[in-house]
C-alpha cells in the first residue's frame, strides 16, 4: 500500500480496503456469470487488523451461492510486512451481485458447482445471510431520504 492510500499515521484507509473488496467481486462474479453484474449489497466489513503503508495486500474472492439472479461473493483480505513476511488476516466481507443482461434487466446466474465439504458450508452459511438480509429488508421500514 503507498502513502495516498492512508491517513497521516499510515494506516490504509477503510475505504480504499472497500474499494479493493468491491473490485476483486465484480471480477469473481464476473467470471462466474458471464455477463454484465453489479454490486446489490455489501455486508458489514470486517476489519480484524490495520493495513499500513509499505504492507503487500492479498484480496481473495469465492462465489459461495448463487440463486436467480444474484450470487454472493466472500472475500478475504489479507496483508503482509515484506520485511518480516507472514500473512495476517485483516478484514472479511460478503458482496451481493446481481446479473444483468444487456437491457440492464435481472438474468440468470448460472448453477454454482460445489466441490467438496467447504463449499457445501459456505455455501450452506450463505443461504442463511441471504434469509436474514430478505428477513431484514421486508422489516425496514425507513423511508429513504427524499421520500
Amino acid at each position: 500500500m503507498m502513502p495516498q492510500d492512508a491517513n497521516i499515521a499510515g494506516n490504509v484507509f477503510g475505504g480504499t480496503l472497500l474499494k479493493m473488496v468491491d473490485e476483486i467481486a465484480y471480477v469473481t462474479g464476473t467470471k462466474h456469470a458471464r455477463t454484465n453484474i453489479v454490486t446489490a449489497s455489501l455486508d458489514k466489513m470486517t476489519f480484524l487488523s490495520p493495513v499500513h503503508v509499505g504492507d503487500f495486500v492479498t484480496v481473495k474472492a469465492k462465489v459461495n451461492a448463487v440463486w436467480r439472479s444474484s450470487m454472493e461473493i466472500g472475500v478475504r483480505v489479507e496483508a503482509e510486512d515484506p520485511r518480516i513476511g507472514g500473512s495476517r488476516h485483516t478484514g472479511s466481507s460478503y458482496v451481493t451481485l446481481v446479473a444483468l443482461d444487456q437491457d440492464g434487466r435481472p438474468s440468470e446466474v448460472p448453477e454454482l458447482i460445489l466441490e467438496g465439504p467447504d463449499d457445501e458450508r459456505r455455501n450452506r452459511e450463505a443461504c442463511g445471510r441471504r434469509a436474514r438480509r430478505l428477513e431484514e429488508k421486508a422489516a425496514d421500514k425507513t423511508p429513504l431520504p427524499g421520500e
